[in-house]
């Protein structure tokens, strides 16, 4: 493999033999080893490429509570850079048909087996229902909250600009901002560090079969939906759209368990669906039923699971995935309307409304089709840009901001600078615009403006970003002079850069739209200026709309969901075919320069991320040349001694270990710790069920109640006399596990692990003898770079 470029990336305790993946411990946190280490692309310019990076929401201070609470840390540092990882492990998404199942299968009967699908519509409907009440929670709480700040400010403003000294309502506003920004980020950070950011690129690795620590936890959708109510009315450039997205995901993993692992409470329901393979279709649910609450788009929130979310699908998952997204946009709109006493009244059917775009103003030309084209390539770069940005930025925060006192003191110092440049702009600007009796001003501002005028600028910035979103779709030409769009658009883009990335809990769906409807906006009005009759067809607020989707699509690179998301939230399918190509646009321009940004920080996060195919031109590589070996493997009858060995051996902590048949060393079965652990526990041994008749039969039920918080094999007392019993693992392992040749190209290898969601690919030789073993870091160090396929070497730490 002289012809791959090498360079560090994956961390992993122990060389390449055989899937070491990490085990959960008995807290159910995942064992997390940080490791500081970077690995740079060497010379020739070019971008930097981090090998082992992390989001703010993994930094934590390395104290010494930390490894008491079961975190084994280890640091490295290289050019001075501190870079903490986590080692994750891959989700069990292939059912193990050992006996067990094999026989619970046998025993259902028809009936049982459509109660089962019963069951599986009913959790999706409650995910629907809760995902949907808590959007309307996150909903009210903000508008309140934000309602009372800026009344209190805006009358301490209309006070000072009579007497002077508006330094004092400059002060109050960034006190305010603070304050609430405060709260905010000290729950996240020294809370629960997991619901930091939207939450959108862990979902994504859950549902691409990766267990990320603490994703899914009760404790996580407590702060994440306070941290966002929090944050929005703190005045940051962030939404609460994208967190809705996490929270849904969330409330479907303990729905769809009947019980809370975190509150210790076991309802006794849905037992059947404790695993892997059910709770993670059902998470993929929760996402679409928090993009549907989040932006009224229930299709959009179908599509969105589709494509940033599942890897595996099937027509029956999209049926119950639409209709959990459907409850989830009536409930939304239900509750809203008995909030606003319009009782049955549905008519807001998503957190952000952009509303509708009347017919007659939505019109457009064939000629505007190359302007809306390049209008997505200007979002493709302009949000390339961001990126970049945002990426070097995080890289700073590594180095400098991980203790969480220091998160807390940023956010709070970004919530004061964004509440003193937004009063500068407004202070500073002389557009001042007439209050007619149309105008859906929520707080207008006259400060220095004449009677019967409000300041243009606070429509923009003293306000909360959906209602300045959809005041720039909205309000009439001459609404906005341009130096105001200019200043804005510039302002608000480093603004929501520097913000992304916070130890708060936030989205960049709402700060992408607000950003590109303000230079779409300025596109259009410029278009109308120098084009004869430019203002019969150049509607400013059409190439809002427009601006809006190339920012958004140039930032997050999402295609079909969010042309659908867009055509659902503006009510109007006209504008189908240039949002799409817009979105298109600015994807193929962004990914010439830089991912996108659920991406970077997917790699910021180190996690072992599967794309859809394996590299274009590593076909030439076998299972031989990317398997680990030697791999650890069980006889089929083995000594309990030698198993709790390996298990303990915390140099090679393996997941999954072959069963072979003793002395010809053929593979028979496969088992994985979390099962040997099950029945450690339950001491299933030879020599014990001889002895005792009457022992009772270990069930599948037994590992279910165990999942999914597996105990350490340290919690498991063996004595000295079981150590020397055996253990008959043939009723418990998987006995037609996946296998493949080892001259298998890499490129198959690939299509097989992920279309099956394998979490262990057994590499056999001729006789049917394990060779080697396949994990998912196996596969993802492999990746197509500038100088053609790279390697990312191990780690060893």
């Amino acid at each position: 493999m002289a012809n791959i470029t090498k360079k560090v990336s994956w961390s992993s305790r122990g060389d390449e033999s055989g899937g070491g993946e990490r085990t959960p411990l008995l807290n159910g946190s995942e064992e997390v080893r940080y490791t500081r280490q970077v690995g740079l692309l060497s010379g020739e310019g070019g971008m930097f490429h981090i090998g082992r990076l992390s989001t703010v929401d993994l930094e934590e201070d390395m104290t010494s509570d930390e490894s008491s609470q079961g975190h084994h840390v280890s640091m490295s540092s290289i050019d001075g850079v501190k870079v903490c990882v986590c080692v994750f492990q891959s989700l069990d998404y292939d059912n193990s048909e050992n006996q067990l199942f094999l026989e619970e299968e046998r025993r259902m009967s028809f009936l049982g087996f459509k109660c089962l699908e019963i069951s599986r519509w009913v959790i999706c409907g409650l995910i629907g229902f809760l995902t949907g009440l808590i959007a309307c929670c996150i909903d009210i709480a903000v508008e309140n909250l934000a309602g009372v700040k800026y009344y209190v400010v805006k009358q301490n403003i209309e006070k000072f600009t009579e007497v002077g000294g508006l330094s004092i309502s400059l002060i109050l506003w960034a006190v305010l901002n603070s304050a609430f920004v405060m709260v905010g980020a000290v729950i996240v950070a020294f809370f629960e560090p997991g619901a930091a950011g939207s939450g959108i690129p862990q979902i994504k690795c859950y549902l691409n079969g990766v267990k990320i620590p603490r994703v899914v936890r009760l404790k996580t959708l407590v702060v994440k939906v306070c941290g966002v109510i929090c944050s929005v009315a703190g005045g940051l450039a962030v939404g609460k759209e994208g967190p809705m997205i996490h929270s849904g995901a969330v409330v479907a993993a303990g729905v769809s368990q009947g019980r809370s692992t975190s509150l210790k409470k076991d309802f006794k329901i849905f037992e059947y669906f404790r695993r892997d393979t059910e709770k993670r279709d059902f998470v993929s649910a929760g996402a679409a039923a928090g993009v549907s609450a989040a932006f009224g788009a229930p299709v959009g929130g179908v599509l969105f699971s589709l494509e940033e979310g599942a890897s595996f699908w099937n027509q029956m998952l999209t049926w119950r995935i639409f209709f959990a997204s459907m409850i989830s946009t009536f409930t939304l709109n239900f509750f809203l309307s008995i909030y606003n006493n319009k009782p049955g009244d549905l008519s807001s059917p998503g957190l952000i409304n952009f509303g509708r775009f009347e017919s007659d103003s939505v019109a457009y030309n064939l000629y505007e089709i190359p302007l809306f084209i390049v209008m997505g390539a200007a979002g493709g770069l302009l949000g390339a840009l961001f990126n970049i940005l945002n990426y070097w930025l995080t890289i700073f925060r590594i180095r400098y901001v991980h203790r969480p006192c220091l998160q807390v003191m940023e956010a709070m110092l970004v919530a004061a600078v964004t509440a003193t440049v937004s009063f500068a702009m407004i202070y500073f600007s002389n557009d001042c615009q007439p209050l007619g009796p149309d105008q859906s001003e929520d707080y207008p501002l006259q400060l220095f403006c004449a009677d019967g005028e409000y300041n243009s600028m606070a429509t923009a910035f003293f306000n909360t970003p959906e209602r300045s979103v959809r005041s720039l779709f909205h309000n009439p030409p001459g609404s906005y002079n341009p130096l105001t769009l200019s200043l804005f658009t510039l302002t608000y883009f480093f603004l929501a850069c520097w913000t992304y990335g916070l130890t708060v809990s936030a989205g960049v769906f709402i700060p992408s739209l607000l950003i590109g409807a303000a230079w779409g906006r300025l596109f259009g009005i410029l278009l109308a200026a120098i084009t004869p009759n430019g203002s019969v067809w150049a509607v400013p607020g059409k190439y809002a709309l427009m601006g809006a989707a190339a920012q958004l699509g140039g930032i997050v690179r999402m295609t079909l969901s969010l042309t659908v998301i867009m055509v659902e939230a503006t009510g109007n399918v006209t504008y189908g075919l240039p949002i799409m190509l817009v979105l298109l646009t600015a994807k193929i321009v962004g990914d010439y320069f830089v991912e996108g940004l659920y991406d970077i920080h997917i790699k910021l996060q180190s996690v072992p991320f599967l794309h859809l195919e394996a590299p274009a031109t590593s076909h030439w590589l076998t299972a031989r040349e990317v398997m680990g070996a030697p791999v650890t493997c069980f006889n089929r009858i083995e000594k309990v001694g030698t198993i709790v060995d390996v298990l303990s051996n915390t140099s090679t902590n393996h997941n999954g270990f072959p069963v072979i048949v003793p002395v010809l060393g053929k593979i028979c079965g496969l088992i994985l710790r979390s099962q040997l652990i099950v029945l450690l526990k339950h001491k299933v041994f030879v020599e014990l069920a001889r002895s005792r008749l009457t022992q009772r039969k270990l069930q599948l039920k037994d590992f279910r109640d165990a999942y999914p918080r597996f105990p350490p094999i340290q919690s498991i007392h063996v004595s000295q006399d079981e150590r020397e019993c055996m253990m008959d693992l043939t009723e418990f392992m998987n006995p037609t596990p996946y296998t493949v040749p080892q001259e298998t190209s890499l490129p198959r290898v690939f299509k097989l692990f992920r279309a099956l969601g394998l979490r262990h690919l057994v590499v056999v030789d001729s006789e049917n003898r394990v060779v080697g073993l396949v994990t998912r870091k196996d596969l993802a160090r492999y990746h197509l770079g500038k100088h053609g396929l790279e390697e990312m070497q191990l780690a060893q730490t």
